[in-house]
């Protein structure tokens, strides 16, 4: 249906492909501009990508739709085609398709923020230390990193090493600003200095890395209680340990490298 709109959870405003398959996973942008096409299948019309994407870079965050509580955090996003990252929920949309970019955009990002304030992101944060933001962007990484019944337990990662300053190396950080993707990631790529990869740097990425489902931002609110600094996904199945020993999660890694979880397909 014309102006109709699916976005999974855990997707991204750009294309990437998955580097074992080959197969290429769409974007937000290019859901949004298939979503847009009218008329007959001769002359249809639709609003591309790079017209979205021109938009959504756009300096006027207002005019977008961004709300008061990331407008601070957008303005500082080292590279503008991704300033909205994060910012259009996980949901079945319905838009304008004969509006403009900016305007398909605004009224996205404006359903999407009440979404989100409606979880209580505004005042969540005090319990974890973080801002409304800061909210969103970890749980995009809880979204990329964990399956639904271990959401509250990344959490919790995630609060407890941003507590004693340690660097959060998430793969899917590394990934994030990839154009091919997999779980496994290289010497090279951890090493790669970008304003997402948290092995490079501590603290969060600058922006979310994708758009969370509304359980991943309730699990950032509300973390599960516990100690653990590490975890890792041993099986194809999802099963993850979790710990607070580095020595017993050198051992869980030799589990997940046994099953084949972690082979390149590079």
């Amino acid at each position: 249906r014309v102006g109709s709109v699916v976005i999974a959870e855990g997707r991204q405003l750009h294309d990437s492909s998955d580097a074992q398959t080959g197969s290429l996973k769409k974007g937000i942008y290019n859901l949004i501009s298939e979503a847009s096409c009218v008329g007959p299948v001769s002359a249809q019309k639709c609003v591309s990508t790079d017209e979205l994407n021109t938009a959504g870079a756009s300096s006027d965050l207002a005019s977008l739709g961004v709300p008061d509580w990331a407008m601070s955090s957008v303005k500082s996003v080292p590279d503008k085609d991704r300033q909205l990252e994060g910012l259009i929920a996980a949901s079945s949309w319905d838009f304008d398709p004969t509006a403009t970019p900016t305007e398909i955009l605004r009224s996205l990002v404006e359903g999407s923020a009440a979404k989100y304030e409606a979880t209580g992101i505004l005042t969540a944060g005090s319990g974890v230390g973080m801002s409304p933001y800061q909210l969103l962007v970890a749980a995009s990484l809880v979204e990329r990193e964990a399956l639904p019944g271990d959401m509250s337990k990344v959490a919790r990662v995630i609060v407890n090493r941003l507590a004693v300053d340690q660097p959060l190396q998430f793969d899917s950080t590394v990934n994030y600003s990839l154009d091919t993707t997999e779980v496994a990631t290289t010497d090279a790529d951890r090493e790669r200095v970008t304003p997402w990869n948290t092995y490079a740097m501590p603290g969060l990425p600058a922006t979310p890395i994708a758009s969370p489902s509304i359980d991943a931002l309730k699990a950032v609110e509300s973390p599960a209680a516990g100690d653990w600094l590490y975890f890792v996904t041993i099986n194809k199945e999802g099963q993850t340990l979790f710990t607070k020993s580095y020595e017993e999660h050198l051992a869980n890694i030799e589990l997940a490298q046994q099953s084949g979880i972690l082979d390149s397909g590079r």
